[in-house]
């Protein structure tokens, strides 16, 4: 094995664990910071490996039962394939890239290979068809071939609690070198200069920058040139999303008018539904009119930041 054991595992706390991963780039850190990842961006691995992400470690649902089945795959794996799996109780270490680090999940006994085990939705069952792997799963996968030098992965998932798939990834060199210069630039200009990476345009991104600044200075900031670009970039994107929202509804309003009463209509590979909906909304108007004290009392105020771009206009 090329990789080199850069702290054991056994018998360590969680907190300890945490810790431990902040000292480089992980599998999961990979995908992300590739902008691969569902779940994390470049941004929230960079505050995390400095120990300024959310302080709140408890894992999601998702992860949590990943965690528990973990076990179960992996035995699963093992009685359809006849490979021997075995745990390594250390986060291992690429000895010329020293901030690669790996937590696998389980190594083939006997072979030159390692194992991922994965719990996914019903809904993502799409994403497993035929040979294809997700991409987040396929870059860490890729990183731990990168760390252990060895030329094979297999990855096994439980797919809605009742369905089981594995599938081999051969190593890939070009995506590996891609990988380790990625990641070196992110360890090396981002995390060690503490210099931040840009953050994008992901959902991710949008809930990391509420977090972090939730209330705003009422001081003016100069900004520096580069935001010149971002904000034409901006107006661009804006008049687009105007003529989009405009041709969305063009072409809604006059499916509806061929619907008419009817609320199905089939054409083609395609079905239109304009389905009658009967809801019940609380009406806080008049509750406010009727009962203003209790209205008083279990009214909550919250705050949030308006986003909005203006032309500065010039004197005379």
């Amino acid at each position: 094995m090329l990789a080199q054991v850069f702290m054991p595992t056994e018998n360590m706390t969680e907190e300890k664990w945490l810790e431990a991963r902040r000292a480089g780039v992980g599998g999961s850190d990979a995908a992300a910071i590739a902008g691969l990842s569902k779940w994390q961006t470049p941004m929230s691995v960079y505050l995390d490996k400095l120990g300024q992400a959310s302080k709140d470690n408890s894992s999601s649902e998702a992860a949590y039962w990943g965690h528990v089945h973990e076990e179960t795959v992996a035995r699963e794996f093992s009685k359809r394939t006849g490979k021997k799996v075995r745990r390594r109780k250390a986060i291992l270490q690429h000895p010329n890239y020293p901030f690669m680090l790996a937590n696998v999940d389980r190594l083939i006994v006997g072979e030159q290979s390692g194992l991922e085990c994965k719990t996914a939705s019903e809904y993502l069952k799409d994403e497993w068809e035929g040979e294809e792997v997700p991409d987040a799963y396929l870059v860490q996968c890729q990183h731990y071939m990168a760390v252990t030098g060895f030329k094979v992965w297999w990855i096994a998932v439980l797919i809605g609690g009742n369905k089981f798939v594995y599938k081999k990834v051969e190593r890939d060199e070009e995506l590996i070198k891609y990988l380790i210069q990625v990641e070196k630039d992110f360890w090396e200009n981002h995390v060690q200069n503490e210099i931040p990476p840009m953050f994008d345009g992901s959902e991710a991104s949008t809930e990391l920058l509420a977090h972090m600044y939730p209330v705003g200075f009422e001081d003016e900031k100069e900004l520096p040139l580069a935001a010149n670009e971002l904000i034409e970039r901006y107006k661009e994107a804006k008049v687009e999303e105007k003529k989009a929202k405009k041709q969305l509804k063009e072409a809604e309003n006059q499916l509806k008018g061929m619907l008419g009463e009817y609320e199905t209509g089939n054409a083609g590979k395609a079905r239109v539904i304009w389905k009658t909906i009967t809801a019940t909304r609380f009406d806080t108007k008049t509750f406010a009119a009727k009962h203003p004290e209790l209205f008083e009392k279990f009214n909550k105020v919250t705050t949030h930041r308006r986003f909005q771009v203006k032309e500065i206009k010039e004197d005379g």
